[in-house]
């Protein structure tokens, strides 16, 4: 039994944390669907909200230092909160690098990757309000982890495609180097899926503690 009221504001900073998440899966959206020349405009979008993640996170640390008790282990607040930070970090990596290398046109699974990261943004900030009963959330974090199962089987399909495409007169279509750039932005993608497991594992890992 808990004698000492916890302090719930914590809730409220991840929620807000999580929603930037939404935003930035749309952007990454919007961005390989518009030519070339806007994405530029995107990718700063992209940017922006990361700075937005970057100050949710700090406003977290903050509150954990100035709290006397808190709904959970510090720990794993902490992990949380770096956990929903890295997941935006790797989208505007991804945002970034198609601008750098200005790739042109990316394979038909890196819209499918991306729907699946849009997927579990939703998931994930539907969950955070629900941290008040974390026992609750099992459907979340298993949706989580069949979503990143999907996005590691996408993510192995574009590599075939990206290596060993060819088109109708046998010629590879896409050159080295626009193999190499496209496979970069595409690895940030992926690592944004199993940042977006960690986030889920973390809450598993309050759940037990809780029950």
């Amino acid at each position: 039994m808990r004698l000492t009221p916890r302090d719930t504001r914590f809730f409220d900073l991840l929620t807000g944390a999580a929603g930037n998440l939404v935003t930035g899966a749309g952007l990454l959206a919007e961005l390989i669907s518009v030519p070339q020349a806007e994405r530029p405009r995107v990718a700063q979008l992209m940017h922006d909200t990361e700075h937005l993640g970057d100050d949710a996170t700090q406003e977290i640390m903050m509150q954990l230092n100035t709290s006397f008790i808190t709904p959970f282990d510090r720990q794993d607040i902490q992990a949380l909160a770096a956990g929903i930070d890295d997941v935006l970090d790797d989208m505007d990596e991804a945002a970034d690098l198609a601008v750098l290398y200005r790739i042109e046109d990316f394979p038909d699974g890196v819209a499918t990757l991306v729907e699946l990261l849009a997927r579990a943004a939703a998931l994930t900030a539907e969950a955070m309000p629900g941290l008040r009963k974390v026992a609750d959330l099992r459907a979340y974090w298993e949706e989580i982890n069949e979503l990143e199962d999907q996005a590691d089987g996408v993510y192995r399909r574009l590599l075939a495609v990206l290596f060993n495409g060819e088109g109708e007169d046998g010629r590879n279509v896409r050159d080295p180097l626009t193999v190499m750039k496209t496979k970069e932005v595409v690895d940030r993608l992926e690592s944004a899926a199993d940042s977006f497991e960690h986030v889920a594992d973390v809450i598993q890992t309050i759940a037990v503690k809780e029950s």
